[in-house]
């Protein structure tokens, strides 16, 4: 077990990948731009949800539980995925039309967060490992904790808080005006879901989206993106079916490549471009990812990679 991070001294390698990609497959740049078919799926998907909702609404607790691990959970998740895509504005050509569209897809998930994750999101792309900047990078305290298996899987279990919380520690912000419009709209929608469908049917949204995010095998993707299973790589794809679940989230090293590729062309770019992927470690599995995290002695929260950032005083 590592007692620190991996420090590089390089920049992230997406930038110089990219360019090479373009000058040896100049094609690739007809595959950006915003997928048509993502606000159907989305819509689709938030009917859905909220159609389980009012149908538990009356439910015993263990098959809202039950419903929200097999069912809801993957539902949440997927609408979270797609806030990610939004986030790179890839379902419509307008920025506002992609924030206003994250609000509405975001009620399902019972908390506000459309707004603050395409902050810290965009953040993760410009400035990947860096400790300040990078807010997806565990803590130093959350390094030191995930040492023994135990503690690797209660935190697991308990990602979604770590993946909330973690910016208010590390780069803290003071809301904006979206941030709030998108609190006011979620806290607007979750008291009409409490008052004509109770307190159930609102539960259940929440649970679904936290319940997703612990020991469940779609939430194997926030482990296999960027933690170091091989020295040397620092970002990691995943080709498995789950991928049809979850916007093509697993073409992770396609996706840093070029963010402005929506997730439903991220395969057709790995086809164009081939020997820039073939050599790169990529997972099988995200439920494996998650068992390997847990129980290989080697892996941990020591294992990122952080790079020094020289800042200007000011």
């Amino acid at each position: 077990m590592s007692n620190g991070f991996i420090w590089s001294s390089g920049d992230e390698p997406h930038v110089a990948r990219r360019r090479e990609m373009l000058r040896t497959h100049p094609e690739i740049k007809e595959l950006y731009g915003p997928c048509s078919r993502t606000k159907y799926v989305c819509t689709l998907l938030v009917g859905l949800q909220l159609s389980l909702a009012f149908l538990l609404r009356d439910a015993p607790w263990w098959l809202i539980v039950l419903v929200a691990y097999t069912v809801g959970g993957v539902i949440n998740q997927a609408l979270l995925l797609a806030i990610h895509e939004l986030s790179h504005n890839l379902a419509f050509r307008k920025p506002w039309h992609n924030r206003v569209f994250g609000v509405f897809i975001n009620l399902p998930v019972g908390v506000p967060v459309a707004e603050t994750f395409r902050y810290y999101h965009l953040r993760h792309h410009a400035h990947q490992g860096d400790e300040r900047l990078d807010t997806d990078l565990p803590t130093e305290f959350e390094a030191r904790l995930l040492r023994h298996r135990a503690i690797k899987l209660l935190w697991l279990s308990c990602q979604g808080f770590a993946y909330a919380l973690r910016p208010l520690f590390v780069d803290p912000k003071k809301p904006g005006a979206s941030e709030i419009a998108n609190l006011l709209v979620q806290v607007a929608f979750n008291v009409a879901v409490f008052y004509f469908w109770g307190g159930k049917a609102l539960a259940y949204l929440p649970i679904s989206s936290l319940i997703v995010m612990g020991l469940h095998p779609i939430a194997g993707h926030y482990i296999s993106e960027h933690y170091v299973f091989r020295e040397g790589q620092e970002t990691y794809s995943y080709y498995g079916p789950l991928n049809v679940l979850a916007f093509n989230v697993g073409y992770h090293n396609e996706h840093h490549d070029f963010p402005y590729i929506p997730g439903s062309r991220l395969p057709k770019l790995r086809a164009m471009a081939p020997e820039f992927y073939d050599g790169l470690m990529s997972h099988k599995s995200w439920t494996a990812t998650l068992w390997n995290f847990v129980m290989r002695p080697s892996l941990g929260g020591y294992s990122r990679v952080k790079r020094r950032v020289e800042r200007r005083r000011g």
